[in-house]
């Protein structure tokens, strides 16, 4: 009996996306081999962490990296890190801000549940783009008192907002660091060095959505002067990080998934996803009362592509949300996300072949059955 049985839990098929609520992703043999393999010996922390963090730094083209307790984690030790920089009394100060930076500059736009953790080290949110961003409101913004400018990439992006270059541009000439949070922004792969390439200081990303580590893990890359504050701020230091921790298991399970991800065939895995999606749509456009149309990109504006699938619930004789229901509670439970009043997404991106296969025909089955009666 495996330990979701003793739970009475059921594993679900994932129809829906690599959201934490989930689980993240699942790891690959060789990331859970690492992470056991670790955990065999005790090991200086400290070095460990500077040395998984050199060696993913040369495999993303990076100054430094550090592995965080996750994406969010992330954030709350890149706010600090732009405070603080290496002051040990400044850091040991935190979360009292008296004397220290104490604002981050952020689009309106791009406010979302996630800058909770930029607030949690007790900075201000300064917000500009109100009405569409502007040059000139950046460069107002900006005084002695900000320590960082948060830039949230993914679907607030690229409405109204200024252009990542051009936030790059003026923060540069005011010695200001950018920190974008790409947390769920892989694919593409290239992403991984892209913003730093562009002048971003720091860039944060998710251990255990597409990369598949382990999902209590991040990545922070960037400059190496900010990564050492980073980890000064960090566990197992006696700091604002200090409950963030990560122990050598993730730390070795990350750096396996990173190692594993440069290496893969995306090409192949795109072209095998856009073939499940035409299959899905061919498969469910035959039944009456369902639409199914591919959407590009995915809600967190990735370039994946997954049906969107609209139901005529007085033919089928079924609503959205009991669809939903059926399909969460029959042999199978599948998760999916929802998409308006009637209609949801349905994802094969982290579904294997047999996976596919059942989604396809358990939907087929819920409302095909129907519209037959």
């Amino acid at each position: 009996m495996s330990v979701l049985q003793k739970l009475g839990l059921r594993p679900i098929i994932n129809a829906s996306a690599t959201l934490t609520k989930l689980g993240g992703s699942v790891m690959p043999p060789e990331v859970v081999e690492a992470m056991v393999d670790a955990s065999r010996a005790y090991v200086d922390l400290h070095e460990m962490q500077r040395r998984v963090g050199q060696r993913i730094a040369e495999l993303t083209r990076n100054e430094a990296a550090y592995v965080s307790c996750g994406a969010a984690a992330g954030l709350v030790l890149s706010t600090a890190a732009c405070i603080t920089g290496t002051n040990p009394a400044a850091i040991a100060q935190l979360p009292n801000l008296t004397g220290l930076k104490s604002e981050v500059i952020v689009h309106r736009m791009h406010r979302n549940g996630y800058d909770h953790a930029v607030r949690q080290v007790g900075v201000k949110l300064v917000e500009i783009g109100v009405g569409g961003a502007y040059p000139w409101e950046l460069e107002a913004a900006i005084n002695e008192r900000t320590a960082a400018i948060f830039w949230f990439q993914g679907g607030m992006s690229g409405h109204g907002d200024l252009p990542l270059e051009t936030v790059i541009e003026i923060a540069n000439r005011y010695d200001v660091p950018v920190v974008v949070d790409a947390a769920a922004q892989l694919p593409p792969m290239e992403n991984l060095w892209r913003f730093t390439q562009m002048g971003a200081a720091l860039a944060v990303f998710s251990g255990g959505k597409e990369l598949r580590g382990p999902q209590s893990s991040g990545l922070v890359l960037g400059r190496r002067d900010l990564i050492e504050a980073v980890r000064m701020n960090g566990s197992p230091n006696h700091s604002i990080g200090r409950p963030m921790k990560v122990g050598k298991e993730e730390l070795a399970g990350c750096l396996a998934a990173v190692e594993r991800y440069l290496k893969l065939d995306h090409k192949a895995q795109a072209l095998a996803d856009e073939q499940t999606v035409a299959e899905w749509c061919a498969a469910w456009n035959s039944i009456p009362g369902v639409r199914a149309q591919r959407s590009f990109p995915n809600e967190a504006g990735q370039p994946l592509p997954r049906v969107h699938v609209i139901f005529d619930a007085g033919t089928i004789g079924l609503t959205r949300n009991e669809i939903v229901d059926a399909l969460r509670n029959g042999e199978h439970q599948i998760e999916v996300a929802l998409a308006g009043k009637d209609g949801i997404y349905v994802n094969p991106w982290v579904l294997n072949n047999a996976e596919r296969q059942i989604v396809q025909n358990r939907l087929a089955e819920i409302v095909g059955e129907r519209v037959a009666v």
